[in-house]
Order: C-alpha cells, then sequence, then structure tokens
C-alpha cells in the first residue's frame, strides 16, 4: 500500500470510503477513519500514509489517543496539514470528548466517585499541562455547573479557595467537588496536594459550603481522596 501514491489506485475493497460502505465503519482502521475526515494527502503520501503519520507523530502507541495531546500548532508542523486540517483534527477530538461525557452523563450520580471521576475523565487525563476544576452541587447533590479555576504548567497549577468558593456562593452550591490532572499519568497525591486539599476543606468549614472530594487525575486512573479516606 506504502507504494501506492493515491486512493483511487487502491482495490475499491481497501478505499475508505467504499469499504465503509460495503462493510460499515467498524470494519475501518484508525488510519482510515482519520483519512475519511482527511479526504486528501499531498504529493508521495495519501490520505492513509498522511492519517498513519498522524496518529504516530507523539512517537507513542496510542493511536487516536494521541490527537487528544495535539496543539493546533503542533499539527500545522505536520508535513501535509494546514489550519483546515488541523482544525478539522482538533474538532474531531473534542467531538469524542463530548461523546464521552455525554455518554457518561447518562449514568451520573454525584454520591458516587467511580461515576463522577469518569464523567470528567476523558476531559482531564489529556491535557499536556495541570487544570484544576470544580463542580458545584445543590443541597441534593445535583449538578449546578462546573468551572475550570486556573490552567498551570505541566507540573503545577495555582488554586486558592477565594476563586473557588466565591462561585459556590454565587450559584447558591451546598457541597463542592475539585478536581485537577497530573500529567505525568500518575494520580499520586503530592505534599502540596494534600495541603491545598486541607485549605480548601477548613475554608468550607468556615462557609458552611463542604469540600466533598478532591479528585487527581492520570492516564485513566485518578485518586480520590474521599475514597482514600485522606479528607
Amino acid at each position: 500500500m506504502n507504494d501506492i501514491k493515491f486512493i483511487k489506485e487502491l482495490p475499491a475493497s481497501d478505499r475508505p470510503y467504499e469499504k465503509c460502505l460495503m462493510y460499515g465503519p467498524q470494519s475501518l482502521s484508525d488510519a482510515e477513519l482519520l483519512a475519511v475526515i482527511l479526504r486528501s494527502g499531498i504529493k508521495g503520501k495519501n490520505a492513509i500514509n498522511l492519517a498513519q503519520t498522524i496518529l504516530n507523530i507523539s512517537g507513542s502507541k496510542d493511536g487516536l489517543l494521541s490527537i487528544m495531546n495535539l496543539s493546533y500548532e503542533e499539527l500545522l508542523k505536520i508535513d501535509g496539514v494546514g489550519k483546515v486540517k488541523a482544525i478539522q483534527i482538533l474538532c474531531i477530538a473534542q467531538l469524542s470528548k463530548r461523546i464521552s461525557k455525554t455518554k457518561a452523563k447518562e449514568k451520573l450520580c454525584f454520591s458516587e466517585v467511580e461515576t463522577i471521576a469518569d464523567y470528567y475523565m476523558e476531559e482531564m487525563r489529556h491535557s499536556n499541562v495541570e487544570i484544576f476544576k470544580a463542580v458545584f452541587l445543590d443541597v441534593k447533590c445535583n449538578l449546578i455547573k462546573d468551572s475550570i479555576i486556573s490552567i498551570g504548567t505541566n507540573n503545577h497549577t495555582i488554586a486558592v479557595p477565594k476563586d473557588v468558593f466565591s462561585v459556590a456562593l454565587k450559584c447558591n452550591a451546598h457541597f463542592v467537588i475539585i478536581m485537577h490532572n497530573h500529567p505525568t499519568g500518575d494520580p499520586t497525591p503530592s505534599g502540596d496536594d494534600v495541603a491545598i486539599t486541607e485549605r480548601f476543606a477548613k475554608a468550607g468549614r468556615i462557609l458552611g459550603i463542604e469540600l466533598l472530594d478532591h479528585i487527581i487525575y492520570g492516564d485513566n486512573v485518578f485518586t480520590s481522596f474521599k475514597k482514600d479516606k485522606l479528607l
């Protein structure tokens, strides 16, 4: 296949569009699915080859998951990816995150740590920088809203109780859950994480707004301060 420059030179059963029509989208490889979105390649590289290059760009074996970590600027550095293709890829990545989040929402119960963690997992786990987020709940633990409080570097982010509880007071929240990610993939709490949690819990007690949990996300794993009895 690598010796064939154009998709039209492939047997009909190997062309992504025709293959999809004959056997369904589930029959397509990751590269073929992405090729359908890209539509065209560049000189010496058809859409499938270009798609495979994009999937391999991170140097990992994550395939489609690697797209989640690519920024607009990083995509533009790939030979054959211009502004339009970069935006298409970013939108596909965002769409997949929202589909995953919508599916998780169907069984969402904010009294269950695993369900909450699963709901925000795809949003949090793929970021290359630390994101600190707060979730605000009513007296029955129903979701009022969630907000990104701060965005930091690859190993640090700054968040203070004032930024979270000022929002909680405005939306009449009775409970708060805070969460952030570790881009390293390891959700083990650091000393700073423990100290921050204690400060937030203390501020919540003063204001009468209980801190229910602090969830730290790694790569498809998480740590819950509540579950691990750290809170």
